[in-house]
């Protein structure tokens, strides 16, 4: 249990299933960990825990947490118990079965993170109002790689678009200035939980 950290969520209490595995490896990574350490756990062990927490919404995030067979079963259960989903994928699986009701946070991957490639186009046509798509900024070049995405597909028309700067990249009042002077349709954010705790593990 934590504060959201990131996003439109961010500085609510929220309670984290973060599960193992991921298929990319970011330059920026921050959750290596996640690649492959963890423990078994069963969906109802997890759902029981977050019930305890007495905390309304929860993320599942990763690693990517679509690569886990049970993760969509995970997502209707804690739905049919009442929760606030929000779950945070890197966009190269498909989210055409990831329930409506689920607060979708896909991670569109830039240059600076060396994945870009990995996006599935076709998961643009899966967000929904409410949902969000995130671009980490590595450098300018990024900014300018993003911003043309974000105006070319009118991305802001019909998703919240969220633009933070990574972790060592630009410092955050340099990006923050380009979207002013850009007048760009974009949510500036900045990681909460790294202001408050650092790269402390597990916030």
């Amino acid at each position: 249990m934590s504060l959201q950290g990131e996003g439109a969520w961010a500085g609510w209490p929220c309670f984290f299933i973060r599960l193992s595995g991921c298929n990319l490896r970011c330059a920026y990574c921050d959750t290596r960990y996640a690649y492959s350490e963890g423990e078994k756990r069963d969906i109802p062990g997890l759902v029981e825990e977050w019930r305890k927490s007495r905390v309304g919404l929860v993320q599942v995030t990763g690693g990517e947490p679509l690569l886990q067979a049970e993760t969509l079963t995970l997502l209707e259960v804690l739905l049919n118990e009442g929760a606030r989903v929000l779950l945070e994928t890197n966009g190269s699986l498909a989210l055409g079965n990831v329930p409506r009701e689920v607060i979708k946070i896909v991670d569109r991957k830039t240059p600076g993170s060396g994945m870009k490639n990995f996006f599935l186009e076709e998961n643009l046509g899966w967000l929904n109002e409410g949902d969000q798509l995130k671009f980490v900024i590595t450098d300018r070049e990024d900014y300018e790689w993003a911003k043309e995405k974000v105006i070319r597909l009118c991305l802001s028309c019909y998703t919240e678009v969220l633009f933070s700067p990574a972790w060592g990249g630009p410092v955050p009042f340099q990006l923050a200035e380009w979207i002013i002077a850009d007048r760009l349709s974009v949510r500036f954010q900045i990681q909460l939980h790294k202001i408050l705790w650092g790269e402390k593990r597990g916030t």
